[in-house]
């Protein structure tokens, strides 16, 4: 029989993060050395990858980091909530999160290719997937510039990490104020900052939309335009971020809040969990 407590179980769970089952047969594999049992579970796992990678990752969490001059949000995906509120995960979120900023990555190329010791970001994420008995990827990056930063991060759940996670760049005003839009974000979920940065080729799009619309409707010929152009309006209320009704108080637009606290925001990103 072989030399092992169950004490050595906790420890090897501990340690991994292992199913309890996984981690007695590796302890009776290794006779009881620690040591050796992580190496099986190390190899076992590793081994499965290729198993895993056809498998959806729906479930995960976000994770943003701040320094000076620019911030970075990830999304870390597994397969189950189970894991991802598993302490190994979480924990390796945070090392995946900061490699990336380290690295100034944008993207989940690069994210990939960042380092973490003697490893890139991929191979660790691999190691620890083949651990944690799931499929886990780095599933998004994003990098946004400026002078100052807000931070949310949102749960859906109590029993699960962050869900959905913002950041704002932002100068002039207070944190307090930043923080609300970086909330508000994440509550109205806008894809642009400003209608001029909405592109040209959608803007078209839903002209011809709304024209063909109120045309359809047997709205005046001489009407037309204002109708147009106020359904327009409607359409960049719901994707530019400056245009939106502010979700605290929806008689202002959030460009009205930022102006009455000498705001200015830069930039943002925002990151949901399996959307």
């Amino acid at each position: 029989m072989a030399n092992f407590t169950a004490a050595d179980v906790k420890t090897l769970r501990d340690r991994l993060g292992a199913g309890m089952l996984d981690s007695k047969n590796a302890l009776v594999e290794a006779d009881g050395d620690i040591d050796k049992a992580i190496e099986i579970l190390r190899v076992k796992g590793l081994k499965g990858v290729a198993k895993r990678e056809g498998r959806t990752t729906t479930a995960g969490l976000v994770a943003a980091k701040a320094e000076a001059g620019s911030a970075t949000l990830i999304e870390l995906a597994s397969e189950t909530d189970f894991v991802a509120k598993n302490d190994k995960f979480v924990a390796l979120a945070d090392r995946v999160l900061e490699a990336v900023a380290a690295a100034g990555a944008a993207d989940v190329e690069a994210g990939n290719a960042a380092t973490v010791g003697s490893q890139t970001v991929a191979e660790l994420i691999n190691d620890e997937a083949a651990l944690l008995g799931e499929k886990v990827e780095l599933r998004r990056v994003a990098r946004v510039e400026g002078d100052e930063f807000a931070i949310y991060l949102h749960k859906t759940s109590k029993d699960l990490p962050p869900q959905v996670g913002v950041v704002v760049a932002y100068s002039g005003g207070d944190a307090e104020t930043a923080r609300s839009i970086a909330q508000h974000i994440a509550f109205a979920d806008p894809k642009y900052l400003s209608r001029d940065e909405v592109p040209a080729a959608d803007v078209e799009k839903e002209r011809e939309i709304v024209t063909e619309t109120a045309k359809n409707e047997g709205k005046p010929e001489a009407a037309l335009p204002k109708i147009i152009e106020g359904r327009l309006t409607g359409f960049f209320k719901e994707i530019a971020l400056l245009e939106q009704p502010y979700a605290k108080d929806s008689k202002q637009s959030v460009q009205k809040v930022l102006q009455d606290a000498g705001q200015t925001v830069s930039g943002f990103a925002r990151i949901k969990v399996g959307a």
